[in-house]
């Protein structure tokens, strides 16, 4: 008989659930991961500034919604950045990692402001409506040649959406010296300051909602179709079994490459229209900061959600939020930036890092352990 082997059971055993968490339990992990990441930041405010940290999130709070102005900026900005994040959740749930928002946002902006410079003398509704469509156009054009070649040659989609960010840079420097307004200026200006043509009209008659009015509208609208889609239509369905597992989705009878390219296609063109959104209601104008990184930061507010875009409106608030707020720190409390994005990292660390206790258990072993 050959010698027994003994040894001993790891202290801390890690598995992934079988059934997902109830809806109250998964919120109330990442509710207390929020609160522990405010304790978090109080003791790095202390051991980093000797400021009070409830004076320090105050002003975090009042930077983002202390008047009505700063409130609807943050709103304009969550709206910009929650119409991204939707835009994205397809592809992401279907497993087609599109790194390429960037681009797609950039191609949407230069299709609305080519419509406000080129047909400027169109009827305001027929305007905003070319602008909408070609800033739709746009995006999905960018979104469909990834989709094809990851169809029919099964390339990296992840590399080849960001290189399509690059090509799209390049793009908008070309207009903006094509359009530059001065000339030599570098710069496009604001579109049409003086006509307003291809801006999002008021929607109320007063206060800074009657600027940012419509792109709640039209945002949350967007957010509303994409919920219905992906929870109630065939194709939902059809990216929902694909990205749980493609050869189940082919023995289901699902054409996979054609999926493919319809998702991607249809993700670009959500994220084209975030670029309708960003230069037609709120900067009217064109350059390559449009997009202002939003199209990376819009993958974290997607992943936190789980491609669930009602939710996603929950996070891009948050995120806008703590971006506001540390930049209000920084310039109260004279602190540098680094200081006052590390607040906001560690609480998106703790968000992020909730997501692993709701879909993994972890179980600590008692004894010293025992024999295999």
């Amino acid at each position: 008989m050959g010698k027994e082997h003994t040894g001993h059971e790891p202290l801390i055993r890690m598995s992934k659930r079988g059934e997902m968490l109830p809806a109250w339990k998964a919120w109330g992990i990442r509710v207390i991961a929020f609160f522990l990441s405010l304790v978090v930041s109080g003791i790095v405010i202390v051991a980093i500034s000797k400021l009070n940290p409830a004076a320090v999130f105050a002003t975090m709070a009042d930077g983002a919604v202390g008047t009505s102005k700063r409130m609807w900026v943050t709103i304009r900005d969550a709206m910009t950045l929650l119409c991204i994040a939707v835009g994205l959740a397809p592809a992401f749930k279907m497993r087609f990692w599109n790194i390429g928002a960037e681009g797609q946002i950039l191609v949407g902006a230069i299709a609305s402001a080519a419509c406000m410079i080129y047909f400027k003398n169109l009827p305001t509704p027929v305007l905003l409506l070319v602008m909408i469509v070609s800033s739709l156009v746009a995006g999905g054009i960018w979104g469909f040649f990834p989709g094809l070649f990851k169809a029919r040659w099964n390339t990296n989609e992840t590399l080849f959406t960001l290189m399509m960010n690059y090509i799209a840079i390049q793009l908008t420097s070309y207009f903006v010296a094509l359009w530059e307004n001065p000339f030599g200026s570098n710069s496009v200006g604001v579109i049409n300051s003086q006509t307003k043509a291809g801006w999002l009209p008021n929607l109320l008659s007063e206060g800074y909602n009657k600027d940012f009015g419509w792109n709640v509208v039209i945002v949350l609208a967007v957010t509303l179709i994409m919920y219905l889609y992906m929870n109630h239509s065939k194709h939902g369905y059809e990216i929902a079994v694909i990205g749980d597992s493609e050869n189940t989705a082919r023995y289901a009878g699902i054409r996979v490459n054609q999926a493919y390219v319809r998702t991607i296609v249809f993700s670009g063109a959500v994220c084209g229209l975030a670029g309708f959104v960003a230069v037609s209601g709120a900067s009217h104008t064109i350059s390559t900061s449009t997009a202002g990184g939003r199209g990376f930061t819009a993958i974290i507010v997607a992943w936190l959600a789980q491609f669930n875009s009602v939710v996603m409106i929950i996070f891009s608030f948050l995120l806008v939020f703590l971006q506001k707020g540390a930049q209000a720190i920084a310039s109260t409390y004279n602190l540098s930036q680094e200081v006052s994005e590390m607040i906001t990292g560690i609480i998106l660390f703790f968000l992020l890092g909730s997501e692993f206790f709701v879909n993994y258990t972890v179980r600590f072993n008692k004894g010293k352990g025992a024999k295999n």
